[in-house]
This record gives structure tokens, sequence and C-alpha cells, in this order.
């Protein structure tokens, strides 16, 4: 890698002062995401640490391995599933068959570049219109947006999505770290209100055709285990299997035992609030365990199915784990202060339960949820600061009396 090194120290003066120097934001990018930024403080005070926003970023993305790893295997296995050309094995063989991870980093790898180029584009724009450095924010998003989309998306959708979500999602606001909304989830809320059809119903989550394009197996659903509920009133996946991740769904989603693992690297490295996570968990099994007591009184069949889910299955199926994991706790939408954590977070898996159970056209509710409470985390700070602010006041003016 010195030689690469040794081309950006020769081209910086000319990006610098030289007369490239509107390139200056493309240089900078394309060194800092190769190597580490040498840049150095000169003057006042300032606080040294071992962590950076750029080691942030890339501590996440190795969070999200397990899920993507899996992901691409589990890929493969739908595909081939479906095809009815499963090579026969337990699911360990399945694993080690090079041709189901294969299959899926064919598909997925075209996304993660179009979901970079798309995104990048757009944060390049505006550094060149503000003259500044291109930031490390969506490093990460262009990871997530591709692992929440369905597999068979048409590449130019998850452009359009992705450029929606960093323009006005993001750039509208100020860029890195002004953001009020998650980025990953504003492009997957965008695609699923603009091509609804490409979102969800049965043929969404599993790819179909043939190495010729051709769909073989025209009468095969490929529905998630909450969109077979909804249709059908049951799903032929347990709740092992949605632990273990052998279910239809984006790539990143399904096996909730691989987020886990991810979850337990972003705690480790306090990278993630381990406060929301919980919080989540506890607002998300309180809701189901109440639905579980009125799922007698409803009338409608969609509702009872999802009201008389076992509470915690709720936590397995869909993408709540990988939603409270890695987007409900993005540093910059979520709530910032300790209490605020906790409120923020059992709101968010509250409003999943509910949303899920009282909306089964669209049963994926951790998605709205979350862009909710983005919306309303500023509002739960203030007012815990509000709250702070006022009991210390009252316990001076005692002190004081």
């Amino acid at each position: 890698m010195k030689f690469l090194q040794n081309i950006f120290d020769a081209t910086r003066p000319a990006v610098t002062d030289g007369k490239f120097k509107a390139l200056m934001p493309m240089h900078n990018a394309l060194e800092t995401m190769m190597f580490v930024p040498d840049h150095n403080t000169d003057n006042g005070s300032h606080v040294r640490d071992a962590i950076d926003l750029k080691r942030t970023m890339v501590t996440v993305i190795f969070a999200l391995m397990p899920a993507l790893l899996f992901g691409l295997f589990n890929a493969g296995y739908q595909h081939y599933k479906a095809l009815g050309l499963l090579v026969d094995g337990d699911l360990i063989s399945q694993f080690l068959t090079l041709d189901n991870a294969l299959f899926g980093a064919w598909r997925l790898v075209p996304m993660i570049l179009v979901t970079y180029a798309a995104g990048l584009g757009v944060e390049m724009v505006f550094a060149f219109k503000n003259k500044h450095a291109v930031a490390e924010g969506f490093l990460v998003s262009g990871i997530l947006i591709p692992l929440i989309m369905p597999l068979d998306m048409p590449l130019w959708m998850i452009a359009v999505s992705t450029i929606f979500a960093v323009l006005i999602a993001k750039e509208v606001f100020g860029g890195t770290g002004m953001n009020i909304l998650n980025i990953a989830l504003t492009a997957r809320a965008f695609a699923f209100f603009a091509y609804p059809s490409v979102m969800s119903g049965d043929k969404a989550w599993v790819n179909t055709t043939t190495e010729a394009g051709q769909s073989v197996v025209d009468g095969y659903s490929g529905a998630t285990a909450l969109g077979e509920m909804a249709a059908t009133g049951s799903s032929s996946y347990s709740a092992w299997d949605a632990f273990i991740g052998i279910i239809p769904g984006s790539i990143g989603e399904t096996s909730v035992v691989m987020i886990l693992l991810g979850a337990v690297l972003l705690i480790v490295t306090r990278i993630a609030s381990w406060k929301i996570m919980l919080s989540a968990v506890m607002g998300a099994l309180l809701m189901g365990w109440i639905f579980n007591g009125l799922a007698s009184y409803m009338i409608s069949p969609e509702q009872q199915v999802y009201m008389a889910m076992p509470f915690y299955e709720h936590l397995l199926y869909g993408g709540f784990a990988f939603g409270i994991v890695f987007m409900a706790t993005d540093p910059v939408s979520s709530a910032h202060t300790e209490r605020g954590k906790w409120i923020f977070g059992f709101l968010v898996g509250m409003l999943s339960i509910i949303i899920r159970v009282f909306n089964p056209a669209y049963p994926e509710g951790v998605m709205l949820a979350i862009l909710f409470m983005n919306v309303m985390a500023p509002l739960i700070d203030h007012y815990v600061v509000a709250a702070n602010i006022s009991r210390r006041q009252k316990r001076s003016t005692v002190k004081a009396s």
C-alpha cells in the first residue's frame, strides 16, 4: 500500500494550493477511506482519544459482518430451495457449500456498489459546493441500505432511494452528524411508498429465476414469515428457523443469532447503547404480552394472528432485531440523554408491535417505529433536560431555605 500513499502524497499539493484545488474533497475522501487520517490540531484545547468517526464506522461494519455473511448463504439457500436444487445434507453442510454464498454475493455486491456510487455521489456534490471534506458517515449507510432491501430489487430503484435518503434526510439538515432521520431506513421507507409492488408481496424476498433469467417456479411463495401469517393465518417457519435465519427476508435481517453477535461487539466497544437495545426489547415484550391477553377479543382474523403470537416470538420475526441493534442505536438520530435512551428504546419496541398488529397489510413495524421516534428524540431529550434542571432548582431552593 506504500505506492498508493506515495501517489496521494505527490498529488496533495495540486489539490491543496494548485490548479486542481476544487478536487480536494474527492482527494481527501479517497485518502481517508484507504488510510488513517493524519489531521492534527495545532491550537486551542482538545481531547485526545483513540476513537474517531472512521474507527466508529469501521467497527459497525465489522459488527454487520456476521449477519451479512449468513445473509449471503441464506439468499442462495432460499434460491436453490425454491428451484428444488438443494444438495442433500444438513444445514452445516449447506452452509459450507460455496454455491449458496456465491449466489448471494452475486446479487448483493452490485447493490452495494450502486448504493455507494449514488450516496457518495450526492455527498461529493455537496462537498464541492460547500468546499469541505467528505465525511465518513455514509460508510455504514452504504452497507445498511442493501442489507434491508429485497434481493431482486432493480438497481436503479436502489440508486433513486439512496439519493433521496442522502439528499432529503441528511444533506438538507447539514450533512453528517446533523440528520434527524436514520439514512438507511429513510431509503427503505421511500422505496416502500414509491415502489410498493417491489417491496412487498410473496415474490419479493426469494429469487426464483434461473441463470437465464426465466422463472420456473411461478407458484412458489417467497413471502417473509410475517407476510405469510398475514396472508394465510399461519407460518411454515418455526421460531427456531427465525432465530437461526433460514427464512425469506432481506439479507441482513433474517438471522437473529448473527445479529446478536454484532450487538455484542457494538456493546463491548461502546459504539451502540445497550440501554436502547434492552429498553426496546422490554417495550416489545410488554406490548406483545398485553396483546396476548387481548387476542380473544379481536374480530379481525389478521389481528388475531399477530395478537395470539407468543409475545417473545415478536423479537425473532421480521426486521425487529436488525432494526433495534443497528438503526435504533444510531447515535445521531436517537436520543442522547441517558434517561432519554431508555424512553426512546422502550417506545420504539412498543410501537413496532402496535404497528405490526394493527396494520397487518404491513406487519414490518420496526421501520416506521424507528423513523417516528427519530423525529421525537429531540423532544424526549428536551423534556429530560428540563426535568433535570427543574429537579436541581428545587433541590437548591430547599438547601437555601
